[in-house]
């Protein structure tokens, strides 16, 4: 699958998120995200469920609908909700304003003097009507660079004394297993400096070894018949 596009998302897993996740999954929960983009390679369009296997630090291992395997994603990819915070946003109503205040402002003459100056009644002004306090919901916590994943090393012995070494990544699959010879298996376990996988090596080389040198003395014997028939042969030729 080719390398996926990753771009900041304030919507995506939170390190809260990834604890409550990893807690589901631990007690046997169905736990449920989402892909913030599309990955094109595997049809799956944007807002797909998945269906989490693992949490591994900022790394989750999740089965998509519709895909019949286990892919490793990171929580910038992935989010709690099927859609964008910023639709949900855009969705909410705006408090409507207040109308201005109307003031009318009554106006009186006498008979005989002349007419007073007109005094503004005192207004008291209407309060708006209070909004309620939104708590700014929490921006994904920016992380550094993550490293390498784990590698495991597995060294496999065969029944002839074939070897062969297989190297796995994190929680990927291992990869196809390479040919060595027992030599370097056997130098590359004492620069361990393990007594234990030193000895386990050692003992199936030495194993192999006895069956090789058994095999080599009875050819040999089956050798020295053979030339005793010829020679028998040759002699009753010869007379």
């Amino acid at each position: 699958m080719p390398p996926r596009r990753r771009s900041p998302k304030t919507d995506a897993l939170t390190p809260e998120n990834l604890e409550s996740l990893a807690a589901a999954v631990a007690g046997g929960r169905r736990a449920t995200v989402y892909l913030i983009e599309a990955t094109p390679s595997l049809g799956l369009p944007e807002g797909t469920s998945a269906k989490v296997v693992s949490v591994d630090g900022n790394t989750v291992t999740i089965s998509p609908k519709g895909v019949n395997d286990e892919l490793p994603f990171e929580a910038e990819e992935l989010r709690m909700t099927r859609n964008p915070a910023s639709e949900v946003t855009k969705a909410t109503p705006q408090a409507t304003k207040p109308a201005p205040a109307k003031v009318e402002i009554a106006e009186w003459t006498e008979p005989v003097a002349p007419p007073k100056p007109v005094k503004a009644a005192a207004v008291k002004p209407v309060p708006a009507p209070s909004r309620p306090a939104v708590a700014p919901k929490p921006l994904a916590a920016r992380k550094g660079k993550k490293g390498p994943d784990s590698v495991s090393v597995t060294i496999h012995a065969g029944p002839d004394n074939d070897w062969s070494v297989t190297v796995t990544h994190g929680a990927r699959r291992p990869g196809k297993a390479q040919p060595v010879s027992p030599e370097s298996v056997s130098r590359a376990v004492r620069e361990l400096g393990d007594d234990s996988a030193r000895d386990a090596v050692e003992a199936v080389i030495s194993h192999a070894r006895e069956e090789a040198a058994q095999r080599v003395a009875e050819l040999s014997r089956q050798l020295e018949v053979a030339r005793s028939t010829l020679a028998a042969l040759e002699q009753k030729e010869t007379e």
